[in-house]
This record gives C-alpha cells, sequence and structure tokens, in this order.
C-alpha cells in the first residue's frame, strides 16, 4: 500500500504509479453496464460517478493552500511517501472506469481537491471535500476517483494510524474512560474539520525544513489526531487501540490472517484467539469488516496472487499454491469473480496497460 514521492524537498524520489482497476460487482450489479456504481448504496446514498462541479458548498473547509501543497508534493499521477513518516499525498487526474483492488491500513483520508469512493464487502463509502474517511483496521477495498480531471485534479492526504499511539491519547482525551459505544465499524465518514484541515495544512508546511519535520511535525500529528478522537466519531476511533474493545481483538485476527492467509483457516481457533465465542467472533468481524473472515482471507490470498503473477513473473498454478489454493480451477473461478476476468487474461492486460 506504500507509495513514494519525487524530488522535491520533504519528500523521496520513487512514485507508485496507479494501478490499472478491475471491475468490481456489488450487490449483484455489473458495472460495466449502466456506470462502474449504479445501484451502490452508500449509507442513504446512491453512489455515483460524479462529474466535475463548482463545489459551491456552504462552509466549505479552507481547502486552497491544502490543495497547493499536495500538488507539490505529487506532481504526477500517483501516491507518494513524504519524508514525515506514515503521511502520504496522491494525486489522480482522471476518474477510474475500473475499481482498484488494495489493503488499506488503518488511517485518515482527507480530500483536498474531488472525490472518491471506498467499497468494503458489500459496502460503499463516498467522500470529498466535506467528508473525511478513517479506516480503523487493516481492510482489502476496492476503489474509485469519481471526480477528477487534468485541470482540477484528485489531491488527497492520508496520515497512518498506530493504535499505540491512539491509545495513548484516548487516555488523554478519555480520562474518564471511553463513552460506551454502540457501533463498530472498520471505516467511518464524518464531516470534514476545518480545524484538521488547517492541521493537515501546517503538517505539509513542516516537509521543507528539518527541524520541523522532526520536532513539529509529531506534535501537528497529535493535533491531528486528538481533534477526530475529539470529533463525533472519536469514541469509535479510539476503540483501535484499546485490548479489550471488539474492534482491536477483530484487529488481532486481522494480524492473524494477513501473516498466515496461505494457510487453512479455522473460524473456531480465530475465536479463541481473540477470546471469542464462534458465533460472536463471526457476528463481530462480518459487522466491522462487512464480510465474512473466509471472504477476508479470499481476498488477500487472490490479491498476492495477483502481485505473484505480476511482479515475480509466476504461472497461476505456482501463484494459487503459494497463496494456499489447492485446486488450479478453483483458484481460477474465485479470480475471475473477484477481478472480473480469468487470471492469464488479467494479468496479460494490467500488463499491456503498465
Amino acid at each position: 500500500m506504500g507509495a513514494t514521492g519525487a524530488d522535491l524537498p520533504g519528500k523521496t524520489s520513487r512514485s507508485r504509479p496507479q494501478e490499472p482497476g478491475v471491475y468490481l460487482s456489488v450487490e449483484g450489479h455489473d458495472h460495466r453496464k449502466g456506470g462502474i456504481l449504479e445501484g451502490v448504496k452508500t449509507h442513504g446514498k446512491i453512489a455515483s460517478p460524479r462529474r466535475e462541479n463548482k463545489h459551491a458548498r456552504t462552509g466549505e473547509p479552507p481547502l486552497a493552500e491544502l490543495s497547493r501543497l499536495i500538488a507539490a508534493y505529487a506532481p504526477h499521477d500517483g501516491t507518494f511517501d513524504l519524508r514525515i513518516p506514515g503521511l502520504h499525498a496522491s494525486r489522480y487526474s482522471r476518474i477510474n472506469s475500473e475499481c482498484v483492488h488494495a489493503l488499506q491500513s488503518p488511517s485518515l483520508c482527507i480530500v483536498a481537491q474531488g472525490a472518491k469512493t471506498v467499497i468494503v464487502g458489500q459496502e460503499a463509502y463516498e467522500y470529498d471535500t466535506s467528508r473525511m474517511l478513517v479506516f480503523s483496521i487493516p481492510l482489502p477495498v476496492a476503489a474509485l476517483i469519481t471526480q477528477a480531471s487534468f485541470a482540477v485534479p484528485y489531491l488527497a492526504l492520508r496520515l497512518d494510524l498506530s493504535p499505540p499511539k491512539v491509545t495513548e491519547l484516548a487516555l488523554k482525551v478519555f480520562p474518564g474512560g471511553l463513552p460506551a459505544v454502540q457501533e463498530r465499524r472498520a471505516v467511518y465518514v464524518v464531516s470534514a474539520d476545518p480545524r484538521v484541515v488547517k492541521a493537515a495544512t501546517r503538517l505539509m508546511e513542516c516537509l521543507p525544513h528539518d527541524g520541523d519535520v522532526e520536532l513539529l511535525a509529531p506534535l501537528v500529528m497529535d493535533e491531528i489526531l486528538i481533534r477526530v478522537l475529539r470529533g463525533p466519531i472519536g469514541a469509535r476511533v479510539a476503540q483501535m487501540g484499546f485490548a479489550e474493545s471488539s474492534v482491536h481483538r477483530l484487529a488481532k485476527a486481522i494480524v492473524w490472517l494477513r501473516e498466515n492467509f496461505a494457510q487453512p483457516m479455522k473460524v473456531e481457533e480465530l475465536a479463541e484467539l481473540v477470546h471469542m465465542s464462534v458465533s460472536s467472533f463471526h457476528q463481530h468481524f462480518k459487522s466491522v469488516t462487512s464480510m465474512s473472515p473466509l471472504h477476508y482471507q479470499k481476498a488477500l490470498r487472490l490479491q498476492e496472487a495477483r502481485r505473484l503473477m505480476l511482479s515475480a513473473m509466476m504461472d497461476a498454478g505456482a501463484a494459487s499454491e503459494r497463496v494456499g489454493y489447492l485446486s488450479a480451477s478453483h483458484f481460477s473461478r474465485d479470480y475471475s469473480r473477484f477481478f472480473g476476468s480469468a487470471p492469464a487474461r488479467d494479468i496479460a492486460r494490467l500488463r499491456a496497460s503498465a
């Protein structure tokens, strides 16, 4: 998931170009027909590719300066790792016609220009300059840039979230203990806080100065996280750092899945690992991640197999065995359903696009 930057003060010299995407079917829709997100429900709205608009929102956060800084540190399409650890800048100048699959780490995402939709299981989350997005645990996702152009590209900032840091700051924000939380999810969308946007701008302004990167940037990152914790989703985000919370316990299971995705999985053993009953574990896992443990493992296996075929030049049979499939035909069926075409055809298309 990581990416790197170009040769400007405050960033490294490598960039990760946008991976050619693939079609994804959600809620029974084939997005190659009638629009890629036609009919996908996003918490009461219908997500659809956006055309460039005039951003005439009342009370829109002051994003002009943040946009300028992101554009400077992301000079061409791609996602860039900046000098401040855990800070990434993205620029994309065209709307996706196909989904891009990736494993998303816990993070806060701020859009300074344009819009994006992230699909997790059967849930779609749309965010733009008026909304921030938070991932509380690692998730396999499919993403779409839904508002961008060469003249007005999609510009965004991503700040990785560390559970130990979340815990440290949550203890200060909630000295009397965490408020009770009814809803626990892996992804939250919340109105963009102008104070968070201003802090993100100040964080970007640290990049050209070595002393600021070392001494001031950590303080500004703490400020951003504190403002998120004090906001409407703060108590929910704080759950990711506390060992007794269901989100933190599920994160422990997810770490096991990520490190052992090629091994046979027994839900009973995962439930025991996080001290839950099997039924409670399955219910909590699906409630938080929008997918079952088996679906989560399958997504990890297929994404790794695709990487091995594309980057390590493995054939489909070798890649499927490496990620834990016992049957090549089973692998091919799952791959085709997940990525929209058979392994050989999909990899040939990706190599041709590259």
